[in-house]
């Protein structure tokens, strides 16, 4: 990606309102109503990163590799057009040879599961992550204060910015006066950054809740496009 057009990218304003960006060794989690995009909107941030020549690690716990696969082909073809990419089939393989996707049962994964997997990568592949994206793990609502402080220590073992994201409107859900639900607030001293996924008549604002140790996170004029996921001005 040529620096004019990585400047154009609306992740740049986020990142500039996240002073600097998440960062490595920090935990992220995304909050919004299911179907809404948290999927469309990380998968967005990982493209963003591998089209730098970056390396993204993928976990899910509930799709197939081809799901997964596919939405980040639909994501590259929508950053390509809004960004006017050129040259698609090296910006393809430059995804695809950046990126790695594991996929794990969700009532058999577990965090050590998780580390032996990127013990593998980094010594048998040679694949160290800048990123890693957590979709569909961890379930906040069943989440123990070890396991998210689990989640942070691996971020901080890999020297890697760890994404993730939780769901609101569930039945019974608690929310404190930021709209951050009370099973993700609990948890809040191992969380660097909390975004929020708002949707309105014809588009989905994100919201900053938490931005790293700001006492008054910015406000952000960006929202998530409904159909193609991904980040716009606003």
């Amino acid at each position: 990606m040529s620096m004019n057009v990585f400047e154009k990218s609306p992740v740049r304003l986020l990142e500039k309102a996240l002073g600097g960006g998440l960062g490595r060794g920090k935990f992220g989690v995304v909050l919004s109503r299911t179907g809404v995009g948290k999927t469309g909107f990380l998968i967005g941030l990982a493209v963003d990163n591998l089209l730098q020549g970056r390396k993204v690690l993928h976990i899910s716990t509930r799709e197939t590799v081809e799901h997964v696969r596919a939405y980040y082909d639909q994501l590259l073809q929508a950053m390509a057009e809004q960004l006017g990419l050129d040259n698609m089939m090296e910006r393809q393989l430059e995804v695809e040879r950046g990126r790695h996707i594991l996929v794990y049962n969700p009532e058999t994964f577990t965090l050590d599961k998780l580390r032996q997997s990127v013990r593998f990568l980094r010594d048998d592949a040679d694949f160290r992550p800048d990123m890693v994206i957590l979709d569909g793990t961890p379930r906040f609502e069943y989440s123990e204060d070890w396991e998210i402080k689990g989640v942070c220590d691996l971020a901080r073992e890999m020297d890697a910015e760890i994404w993730t994201g939780s769901n609101l409107h569930r039945e019974g859900q608690e929310l404190d006066d930021r709209g951050v639900p009370r099973e993700v607030a609990w948890h809040e001293e191992n969380i660097d950054v909390i975004l929020s996924l708002q949707p309105e008549s014809e588009h989905t604002r994100v919201l900053i809740l938490k931005e790293h140790d700001s006492e008054q996170p910015a406000s952000v004029h960006l929202e998530l496009d409904p159909e193609t996921r991904t980040l716009r001005w606003r």
